[in-house]
């Protein structure tokens, strides 16, 4: 007979030892310890933000050999896998659709891991405690967003309801330089990347990379300014204080690509990267200076470049934006799964996430199809 398993919740990810969580995951920035902690500490989630912490661990015979990262919402801001319409139907209907349980890494549209464990039984685990939780707590319903398509297929066959939405990610097929990602497009694309790449690196300034011991305080000053330049005009209040961008400095500057552009010795503008073990992940710009392209240089071309010379298999560069199409990033498919505990809401959300899977599986054709590769050389990662 098997050992038991014992589910516990963590009001802070500092209650589990960072070498026991990290051990669990895949090496993603995003659900690294490391990472969540920066989250906690700088205030960025916690008490007054709306993401409470509540993450799981499971246990057998004393081991920790499961974990997720959880999360009591009493919003539906900085997820990116939009159920604003689920919520004002629900409460339409006289239910309480806040507080709920979302499993997910704050403010972070990217695929990753969600149920930390090589074992699928603790897996599912994971996920009935989740719904356990839910039950117990008065949460109207779970929802794990940005997982695995391995763990969508897991948390189907569950009971959980699996959605499918979709980003623009860049693919390398073992380029050897941003002229052979160049020679697969049609010659008119072609011909307007580099014409876009040289105005853009006409604005007057210099492109560096940094990361490591190279990263400054200088440098994140700047990135702070540009950050909430970006944050007010998008959201009206920047999701991210100060403090977590001092702690990824603390802790995770050899995991992040800084391109920064300065003019006349100083900085203004620059797009943040973190660095997975076979992905870039594109997530903040800002700058100070309006110049042309200069967005699209540094947010998607200068990753693409970084992708290339280090032998990354893709680059992500956060939700939306149909305009990376002509830059070479394809449409991939994003998973997520969902269950509520209302079953008559559950069957309505079933039947509209059926429709949306067949909309969303022509929309990647097409976009797909639209892109600017070759036809005939066309990639079919996504």
């Amino acid at each position: 007979m098997s050992a038991p398993l014992t589910l516990t919740t963590h009001s802070a990810i500092a209650e589990i030892a960072p070498e026991t969580w990290d051990a669990l995951g895949d090496g993603n920035p995003f659900t690294s310890h490391r990472f969540l902690n920066a989250l906690e500490l700088s205030g960025s989630v916690g008490p007054g933000t709306g993401w409470q912490p509540l993450h799981l661990t499971i246990e057998r015979d004393g081991q920790i050999v499961g974990a997720a990262p959880l999360y009591a919402k009493s919003h539906s801001q900085g997820e990116y896998i939009f159920d604003h319409a689920w919520a004002q139907a629900y409460m339409r209907a006289g239910g309480d659709y806040y507080p709920k349980l979302q499993s997910c890494v704050p403010f972070t549209p990217a695929t990753g891991a969600r149920l930390l464990s090589p074992e699928p039984g603790v897996q599912r685990a994971l996920l009935a405690g989740m719904t356990q939780l839910a039950e117990r707590g008065g949460a109207s319903g779970v929802h794990v967003t940005f997982c695995t398509g391995e763990e969508a297929a897991l948390g189907k066959a569950a009971g959980f309801l699996p959605r499918v939405t979709q980003q623009f990610h860049w693919f390398n097929r073992d380029y050897g330089s941003y002229d052979d990602f160049l020679a697969d497009l049609s010659s008119r694309k072609r011909k307007a990347l580099r014409k876009e790449r040289q105005r853009a690196q006409d604005f007057g300034g210099t492109i560096r990379h940094l990361t490591g011991d190279a990263l400054r305080p200088e440098h994140w000053d700047a990135f702070w300014r540009f950050y909430q330049d970006t944050g007010n005009r998008k959201w009206g209040t920047p999701y991210l204080t100060r403090a977590f961008f001092d702690g990824v400095d603390r802790t995770m500057r050899d995991d992040v690509l800084l391109v920064l552009a300065e003019r006349d010795g100083q900085p203004i503008a620059g797009a943040l990267n973190f660095i997975g073990p076979d992905a870039i992940y594109g997530r903040y710009w800002g700058c100070v200076e309006d110049h042309a392209y200069l967005h699209f240089e540094l947010c998607y071309h200068q990753a693409v470049d970084y992708a290339i010379a280090h032998g990354l298999s893709r680059v992500e560069a956060g939700a939306q934006g149909e305009h990376k199409l002509a830059r070479g990033y394809l449409p991939a498919p994003i998973h997520s799964l969902h269950w509520v505990r209302d079953p008559g809401f559950m069957r309505a959300l079933s039947g509209y996430l059926e429709q949306e899977r067949a909309a969303m599986g022509d929309e990647i054709a097409t976009l797909t199809d639209w892109g600017p590769f070759r036809k005939s050389n066309a990639p079919t990662d996504s």
